[in-house]
């Protein structure tokens, strides 16, 4: 199983007993699953289904989810008939003072159906209907999410060839700290033996025993063999998360805090310009691998 992103995007759409529906969904990197549900009135009980659904094919990532229904044909309408008998009661009181008045004329039945709430739409739907709607919402969601993993597993395999592009750079790159590191014992013997030269006609000779265990202290303190073998380690162990695959995005974050942890160490330890330019490239190739892996699912 490849990896996966935790960005992505899916749409489906279809129609059903009436209506018109369209599933839009939006995924972006997150430490946990979390989804952002829109969902128009009458639809709200699906959202349990919906969260179960989609934890069934995500683990992490934010997902913004809109649902749009579009009904396609008219609602039916209706006469307020308890209204509608008041508006003409209230007429009968008022016909004296309208038949006086030669400027107002009679009420007609338009004015009286124009009248707010005297026509009312009709948005009840059968129970059946209702269900058949929800059912068609729902097998348009389990489409949104199918193409949303495709989606998510599309971009993973992209960010798969990039982390394996860095991680052979930061292996690469762990080989020349090595190498440079092999030659630090010397360099820093012939960096003391260079300053006892200069010190030589300022004061008397250090005994040789003395030298020695200077020498060896230094030495000690600039071993970064250790470091060295976590770091190949840790980089053998990304190699074999990203052949694995599945949601490996923390475990590899994890790894990351590790390699720099150790990257760290590595410059601090180190007695040589090269080893440290090398140990700054490293710091700087972990991030750029870290920064990919937080996409990762």
């Amino acid at each position: 199983m490849g990896v996966s992103s935790m960005t992505g995007f899916a749409r489906s759409e279809g129609e059903a007993d009436g209506i018109s529906w369209v599933w839009e969904l939006r995924s972006v990197n997150g430490r946990a699953l979390e989804l952002r549900l829109r969902l128009p009135p009458g639809f709200e009980p699906l959202e349990p289904q919906l969260r179960a659904a989609l934890g069934q094919r995500c683990r992490r990532g934010n997902v913004s989810a809109t649902l749009s229904v579009t009904r396609l044909v008219p609602p039916a309408i209706r006469v307020n008939r308890p209204m509608l008998d008041q508006i003409v009661a209230l007429m009968r009181d008022l016909s004296g003072e309208i038949a006086k008045d030669t400027e107002v004329a009679p009420p007609r039945l338009d004015g009286l159906l124009a009248v707010r709430g005297v026509i009312e739409t009709v948005e009840e739907d059968p129970e059946p209907v209702i269900m058949a709607r929800r059912e068609a919402v729902l097998a348009g969601w389990s489409q949104a999410l199918d193409r949303l993993a495709a989606a998510r597993r599309e971009e993973g395999a992209r960010l798969d060839a990039l982390l394996t592009d860095q991680r052979a750079r930061l292996a690469a790159l762990v080989d020349a700290a090595s190498a440079s590191a092999a030659v630090q014992p010397a360099a820093i013997r012939a960096r003391v033996e260079a300053l006892l030269a200069e010190l030589s006609g300022l004061a008397s000779p250090v005994p040789e025993e003395r030298v020695a265990q200077e020498l060896a202290m230094l030495v000690t303190r600039a071993d970064v063999r250790e470091e060295l073998d976590r770091l190949r380690a840790h980089i053998a162990q990304a190699g074999e998360l990203l052949q694995r695959g599945d949601a490996i995005g923390r475990e590899l974050d994890f790894l990351c805090q590790e390699l720099n942890r150790e990257a760290n160490t590595l410059c601090s330890k180190s007695a040589d310009i090269e080893l440290t330019r090398i140990g700054l490239s490293l710091k700087a190739a972990i991030e750029q691998f870290r920064e990919q892996v937080q996409n990762l699912e």
